[in-house]
Protein backbone atom coordinates (compact mmCIF):
# COMPACT_ATOMS: atom_id res chain seq x y z
CA UNK A 1 0.00 0.00 0.00
CA UNK A 2 1.54 3.43 -0.40
CA UNK A 3 1.81 5.95 1.79
CA UNK A 4 -0.50 8.86 2.32
CA UNK A 5 1.50 11.83 0.14
CA UNK A 6 3.83 9.59 -1.74
CA UNK A 7 2.65 9.39 -5.31
CA UNK A 8 3.04 6.02 -7.08
CA UNK A 9 5.56 5.61 -9.85
CA UNK A 10 2.68 4.81 -12.26
CA UNK A 11 1.02 8.16 -11.02
CA UNK A 12 4.30 10.51 -11.93
CA UNK A 13 4.58 9.54 -15.41
CA UNK A 14 1.45 9.00 -17.11
CA UNK A 15 0.30 12.91 -16.73
CA UNK A 16 3.58 14.10 -18.63
CA UNK A 17 3.16 12.11 -21.62
CA UNK A 18 -0.26 12.21 -21.24
CA UNK A 19 0.14 16.42 -22.02
CA UNK A 20 2.70 15.75 -24.54
CA UNK A 21 0.54 13.47 -26.23
CA UNK A 22 -2.22 16.18 -26.42
CA UNK A 23 0.49 19.00 -27.50
CA UNK A 24 1.10 16.75 -30.53
CA UNK A 25 -1.77 16.03 -31.37
CA UNK A 26 -3.21 19.24 -31.46
CA UNK A 27 0.28 20.85 -33.41
CA UNK A 28 -0.52 18.15 -36.18
CA UNK A 29 -4.21 19.16 -36.36
CA UNK A 30 -3.10 22.40 -36.57
CA UNK A 31 -0.14 21.90 -39.14
CA UNK A 32 -3.05 19.37 -40.90
CA UNK A 33 -5.16 22.35 -41.24
CA UNK A 34 -2.63 24.67 -42.43
CA UNK A 35 -2.14 22.67 -45.13
CA UNK A 36 -5.49 22.07 -46.67
CA UNK A 37 -6.53 25.92 -46.48
CA UNK A 38 -3.57 25.96 -49.24
CA UNK A 39 -5.93 23.59 -51.49
CA UNK A 40 -7.59 25.15 -55.00
CA UNK A 41 -10.92 24.92 -56.03
CA UNK A 42 -11.25 21.45 -57.81
CA UNK A 43 -12.60 23.32 -60.81
CA UNK A 44 -9.31 24.97 -61.55
CA UNK A 45 -8.09 21.41 -61.56
CA UNK A 46 -9.84 19.69 -63.91
CA UNK A 47 -10.95 23.10 -66.06
CA UNK A 48 -11.07 21.23 -69.65
CA UNK A 49 -10.51 24.53 -71.59
CA UNK A 50 -7.33 24.92 -69.83
CA UNK A 51 -5.59 22.08 -71.07
CA UNK A 52 -3.53 21.05 -74.51
CA UNK A 53 -0.22 19.46 -75.65
CA UNK A 54 2.66 20.66 -74.88
CA UNK A 55 4.96 21.86 -77.76
CA UNK A 56 8.44 20.66 -76.28
CA UNK A 57 9.78 18.24 -73.53
CA UNK A 58 10.83 22.19 -72.34
CA UNK A 59 7.68 23.31 -72.72
CA UNK A 60 6.35 19.87 -70.34
CA UNK A 61 8.79 20.57 -67.93
CA UNK A 62 8.09 24.34 -66.90
CA UNK A 63 4.06 23.30 -67.31
CA UNK A 64 4.75 20.82 -64.55
CA UNK A 65 6.86 23.14 -62.38
CA UNK A 66 4.12 25.95 -62.42
CA UNK A 67 1.40 23.49 -62.02
CA UNK A 68 3.15 21.99 -59.10
CA UNK A 69 3.78 25.29 -57.22
CA UNK A 70 -0.19 26.66 -57.42
CA UNK A 71 -1.67 22.88 -57.24
CA UNK A 72 0.84 21.51 -55.07
CA UNK A 73 -2.14 20.48 -52.19
CA UNK A 74 -4.49 18.95 -54.30
CA UNK A 75 -2.10 16.77 -55.95
CA UNK A 76 -0.56 15.49 -51.96
CA UNK A 77 -4.17 14.79 -51.76
CA UNK A 78 -4.57 13.09 -54.92
CA UNK A 79 -1.36 10.67 -53.62
CA UNK A 80 -2.93 10.49 -50.40
CA UNK A 81 -6.43 9.28 -52.26
CA UNK A 82 -4.43 6.39 -54.76
CA UNK A 83 -3.14 5.45 -51.92
CA UNK A 84 -5.45 4.73 -49.90
CA UNK A 85 -7.54 3.53 -52.93
CA UNK A 86 -4.98 1.15 -53.77
CA UNK A 87 -4.54 -0.39 -50.54
CA UNK A 88 -8.37 -1.10 -50.02
CA UNK A 89 -7.85 -3.18 -53.21
CA UNK A 90 -5.37 -4.94 -51.26
CA UNK A 91 -6.96 -5.83 -48.00
CA UNK A 92 -4.16 -7.97 -46.71
CA UNK A 93 -1.43 -4.96 -47.08
CA UNK A 94 -4.14 -3.01 -45.36
CA UNK A 95 -4.43 -5.34 -42.55
CA UNK A 96 -0.55 -5.63 -42.30
CA UNK A 97 -0.70 -1.88 -41.70
CA UNK A 98 -3.03 -1.78 -39.44
CA UNK A 99 -1.36 -4.15 -37.07
CA UNK A 100 1.91 -2.48 -37.39
CA UNK A 101 0.09 1.42 -36.42
CA UNK A 102 -1.79 -0.47 -33.61
CA UNK A 103 2.01 -1.70 -32.40
CA UNK A 104 3.10 1.92 -32.33
CA UNK A 105 0.29 3.06 -31.11
CA UNK A 106 0.37 0.90 -27.92
CA UNK A 107 4.01 1.05 -26.94
CA UNK A 108 4.48 4.65 -27.33
CA UNK A 109 1.27 5.79 -26.21
CA UNK A 110 -1.28 3.61 -24.53
CA UNK A 111 1.40 1.20 -22.53
CA UNK A 112 2.88 3.26 -19.13
CA UNK A 113 4.93 0.53 -17.72
CA UNK A 114 8.21 -0.07 -18.75
CA UNK A 115 8.62 -2.86 -21.30
CA UNK A 116 10.89 -5.54 -20.23
CA UNK A 117 12.40 -8.25 -21.98
CA UNK A 118 14.19 -11.18 -20.47
CA UNK A 119 14.56 -8.84 -17.15
CA UNK A 120 15.77 -6.14 -18.74
CA UNK A 121 14.25 -3.02 -19.05
CA UNK A 122 13.80 -1.47 -22.14
CA UNK A 123 14.48 2.21 -22.87
CA UNK A 124 12.41 4.76 -25.05
CA UNK A 125 15.13 4.88 -27.66
CA UNK A 126 15.60 1.05 -27.47
CA UNK A 127 11.93 0.69 -27.96
CA UNK A 128 11.97 3.16 -31.32
CA UNK A 129 14.93 2.02 -32.86
CA UNK A 130 13.57 -2.08 -32.51
CA UNK A 131 9.97 -0.79 -33.98
CA UNK A 132 11.36 0.96 -36.52
CA UNK A 133 13.53 -1.97 -37.96
CA UNK A 134 11.04 -4.23 -37.10
CA UNK A 135 8.29 -1.86 -39.33
CA UNK A 136 11.18 -1.74 -42.15
CA UNK A 137 11.63 -5.52 -42.25
CA UNK A 138 8.23 -6.43 -42.36
CA UNK A 139 6.79 -4.07 -45.09
CA UNK A 140 9.84 -4.16 -47.81
CA UNK A 141 11.00 -8.35 -46.77
CA UNK A 142 8.11 -9.74 -44.55
CA UNK A 143 5.19 -8.74 -47.06
CA UNK A 144 3.96 -6.99 -50.20
CA UNK A 145 3.37 -3.74 -48.18
CA UNK A 146 6.41 -2.04 -49.39
CA UNK A 147 5.12 -2.67 -53.58
CA UNK A 148 1.95 -1.84 -52.82
CA UNK A 149 3.08 1.74 -51.70
CA UNK A 150 5.33 2.38 -54.02
CA UNK A 151 2.83 0.88 -57.12
CA UNK A 152 0.49 3.62 -55.88
CA UNK A 153 3.57 6.18 -55.54
CA UNK A 154 3.86 5.57 -59.17
CA UNK A 155 0.43 5.85 -59.95
CA UNK A 156 -0.10 9.26 -58.53
CA UNK A 157 2.98 10.83 -59.73
CA UNK A 158 2.00 9.64 -63.58
CA UNK A 159 -1.47 11.35 -63.02
CA UNK A 160 0.54 13.91 -61.38
CA UNK A 161 2.90 14.63 -64.26
CA UNK A 162 0.47 14.19 -67.13
CA UNK A 163 -1.81 17.08 -65.37
CA UNK A 164 0.92 19.52 -64.93
CA UNK A 165 2.70 18.87 -68.36
CA UNK A 166 -0.69 19.35 -69.99
CA UNK A 167 -2.65 21.96 -68.00
CA UNK A 168 -1.69 25.55 -69.05
CA UNK A 169 -0.62 27.78 -66.18
CA UNK A 170 -0.85 30.97 -68.16
CA UNK A 171 -4.47 31.85 -66.40
CA UNK A 172 -3.17 31.14 -63.01
CA UNK A 173 -1.40 33.60 -59.96
CA UNK A 174 1.54 31.85 -59.31
CA UNK A 175 4.48 33.61 -57.54
CA UNK A 176 7.75 33.61 -58.64
CA UNK A 177 9.24 32.17 -55.27
CA UNK A 178 6.74 29.00 -55.14
CA UNK A 179 7.66 28.14 -58.64
CA UNK A 180 11.35 27.78 -57.75
CA UNK A 181 10.17 25.66 -54.17
CA UNK A 182 7.67 23.38 -56.51
CA UNK A 183 5.29 20.87 -54.63
CA UNK A 184 7.66 20.48 -51.47
CA UNK A 185 7.68 23.84 -50.39
CA UNK A 186 4.04 22.77 -48.53
CA UNK A 187 6.01 21.17 -45.87
CA UNK A 188 7.82 24.41 -44.85
CA UNK A 189 5.31 27.10 -45.44
CA UNK A 190 2.89 26.28 -42.61
CA UNK A 191 3.68 28.47 -39.19
CA UNK A 192 3.34 26.98 -35.72
CA UNK A 193 1.10 29.72 -33.85
CA UNK A 194 2.48 31.75 -31.66
CA UNK A 195 -0.33 30.59 -28.87
CA UNK A 196 0.25 26.88 -29.18
CA UNK A 197 3.92 27.02 -29.11
CA UNK A 198 4.04 28.83 -25.30
CA UNK A 199 1.87 26.12 -24.35
CA UNK A 200 5.21 23.73 -24.62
Amino acid sequence: MAQPGVASPASVGSPVPTAMHMVIVTRLKDYVSSIVKQRKPWNEVVDRTAFSKPGSVAEATSRLRKNAAYFKVNYLIVMVLTTAATFIMHPGSLLVLGFIAAAWVYLFMIRTAPLQLGGRTISDREKLIGMSALTFITIFFLTSVGTVFFSALSLSLAVIAAHGAFREPDNLFIDDGETQQGLFNMFTAPAVPTTLATTV
